[in-house]
C-alpha cells in the first residue's frame, strides 16, 4: 500500500476538508482528490462520503484512518533506525576483549562508546589474541583487541596503547628487594608464562625483549595473567606481566619489578577488516583517534 496516499487520507480525514487538506500537504486540491480516488481504487471501497461543505468517512474510512496513523508512525520510527544504523547510531557491534588487556584503557573505551551509543547493541567475548583472530577471519567478530606484532593477511590494526612490562617475582625471593632488575639477573631464573599458540606475536616480542641471548628457561605454563600471579606467589618462579594488568589484580606474595632500560613494553590494538566495515565500528575507531597520543 502507497505510504503517501496514506499519509495523504489522514491528514484528509483530520481536516474533512479538501481544500483544508490541500493546503496542509501543500499540493493542488485536484491532485489530492487523486490520490484518494486511487487510494480507494487499491482498497476497493469508499473511504469517505463527499457533500457540499466537505466530506466526512465511512465507516471502512475510519478503520483506514486508525491505522494508518499507526502504519505511518511504524514507518517513521523505522526510518528513524535504519538512518541511526547507517550513521552507526544503532545497530550491532561484536567485539572481543584480550585477557591481559581487561581493565584500563579497554574498559574505559567500552564505557564511553556505550555512553555516547546508548543504542548500539555491544556484544563483548574475551579470547585469546590468536582465537580473537580467528574469529574476525570466519566473521564472527567486528573487531577484536589483540596483542600485536600481527602477520595476517586482511586485517588491518589500531593502535590503542602501549605499556611496561613488569617482572613478577616471588615476595621472598632475593630479586624482591631490589628496585629494577636486570637481564643478566633473571637470565637463568625459572619462569612462568602463558602458552605461546595464545598469542604467538606478543609471546616472541615478550621473550625477545627480556631473554635476548637464548630465550627463558619456562617451567610451567598458565592460561591466563591470573593463574600466573598466583603461580607465582606460590615461589613456582618469575614471570612477565603487563604493568596494567599485573597492579589491577593485585595479588598477595607477588612482587612486581621494573626491569633496567631499555624498558620493556607491550602494545594493545584493535584488529578488523577494512572491506568489511559496520557503521557502528566506524563510530568506534572514531572514538579511538580521538584518544590522546593516538596515531591511527
Amino acid at each position: 500500500m502507497d505510504l503517501r496516499r496514506l499519509r495523504y487520507f489522514l491528514v484528509l480525514a483530520e481536516e474533512l476538508n479538501f481544500t483544508r487538506a490541500a493546503h496542509r500537504l501543500h499540493i493542488a486540491q485536484p491532485a489530492l482528490s487523486q490520490q484518494i480516488k486511487a487510494l480507494e481504487r487499491d482498497i476497493g471501497v469508499p473511504l469517505i462520503e463527499r457533500h457540499n461543505r466537505g466530506c466526512a468517512l465511512t465507516a471502512v474510512g475510519e478503520v483506514v484512518a486508525r491505522e494508518a496513523g499507526e502504519l505511518l508512525a511504524h514507518a517513521a520510527a523505522a526510518q528513524q533506525r535504519i538512518r541511526a544504523a547507517v550513521a552507526g547510531r544503532q545497530g550491532q557491534l561484536r567485539l572481543a576483549l584480550t585477557r591481559s588487556a581487561r581493565g584500563g584503557a579497554v574498559d574505559a573505551l567500552i564505557a564511553e562508546f556505550r555512553t555516547r551509543n546508548p543504542d548500539v547493541d555491544l556484544v563483548v567475548t574475551t579470547g585469546w589474541t590468536s582465537h580473537n583472530i580467528a574469529e574476525l577471519l570466519a566473521e564472527r567478530l567486528d573487531a577484536a583487541f589483540i596483542r600485536p606484532p600481527l602477520d595476517t593477511a586482511g586485517l588491518e590494526c589500531r593502535h590503542i596503547a602501549r605499556e611496561e612490562l613488569l617482572i613478577a617475582v616471588p615476595a621472598d625471593h632475593p630479586l624482591a628487594r631490589e628496585r629494577r632488575v636486570t637481564r643478566q639477573r633473571i637470565a637463568a631464573e625459572p619462569v612462568i608464562l602463558w602458552p605461546r599458540e595464545n598469542g604467538p606475536g606478543m609471546h616472541d616480542h615478550i621473550t625477545q625483549q627480556l631473554w635476548p641471548n637464548g630465550g627463558p628457561r619456562i617451567i610451567r605454563e598458565e592460561p591466563d595473567d591470573e593463574q600466573l600471579l598466583l603461580s607465582v606467589a606460590a615461589g613456582t618462579g618469575i614471570a612477565p606481566v603487563p604493568e596494567g594488568r599485573a597492579r589491577a589484580l593485585r595479588i598477595p606474595g607477588a612482587r612486581l619489578k621494573r626491569v633496567t632500560a631499555p624498558v620493556p613494553t607491550v602494545d594493545l590494538a584493535l584488529t578488523y577488516k577494512s572491506h568489511r566495515m559496520a557503521p557502528a565500528l566506524k563510530r568506534f575507531l572514531n572514538l579511538i583517534d580521538a584518544l590522546p597520543g593516538a596515531d591511527g
